[in-house]
C-alpha cells in the first residue's frame, strides 16, 4: 500500500513540476507531454523486461495484449483493465473503469481539460512495454467521463 502512495505522489509531482516549469517559460506544454510519454516509454521498456524474464514466449500480438491487461496492469495499477476490446486488425481499445491516477481528481467536467496530462505517462509504460515485446504501436489515451479511461 505504501509503494501505491509513493508512486500517485510521485507521478502527480513529475506532472505538476514539468508543466509548473513550461509555465515559467522553460519550455512548452507540447513538449511536457511528450517528455513525460518519453518517460513512461524507458520505464515501461524496464518493466516489461524484468516481469517478462521467467514467462514463455507469447503466440501472438492477441496474447502480448492479454499479458499487458491482466498481469502487466494489475502489478503497475493493483487491477486488472476492465475492458479490452480488438477489431483483429491491429486496433486494441484498454478500458480502465477506475483509473488510479484520475481517481484523485473530481469525478465532476471541471478537470476534464487536465486528464490528458496524467495519463502521458501511461500511454509511454503502454509503449515502451509493446516495445520490447517486440510490437511497433501508438497509444493513444482518451478521457470521456472520470475517472475513466480508454
Amino acid at each position: 500500500m505504501a509503494d501505491e502512495a509513493l508512486f500517485l505522489l510521485l507521478h502527480g509531482e513529475m506532472v505538476a513540476g514539468l508543466y509548473r516549469a513550461a509555465e515559467q517559460g522553460e519550455g512548452e506544454n507540447g513538449r511536457c507531454t511528450t517528455k513525460l510519454e518519453s518517460m513512461g516509454f524507458r520505464v515501461g521498456q524496464g518493466l516489461i523486461e524484468r516481469f517478462t524474464k521467467d514467462t514463455a514466449r507469447f503466440k501472438d500480438e492477441l496474447d502480448i495484449m492479454k499479458f499487458i491487461c491482466k498481469d502487466f496492469w494489475t502489478t503497475v495499477f493493483k487491477k486488472q483493465i476492465d475492458n479490452l476490446r480488438t477489431n483483429h486488425q491491429g486496433i486494441y481499445v484498454l478500458q480502465d473503469n477506475k483509473f488510479r491516477l484520475l481517481t484523485q481528481m473530481s469525478a465532476g467536467k471541471q478537470y476534464l481539460e487536465h486528464a490528458p496530462k496524467y495519463l502521458a505517462f501511461t500511454c509511454g509504460l503502454i509503449r515502451g512495454g509493446l516495445s520490447n515485446l517486440g510490437i511497433k504501436s501508438i497509444v493513444t489515451a482518451e478521457v470521456s467521463s472520470m475517472p475513466a479511461c480508454k
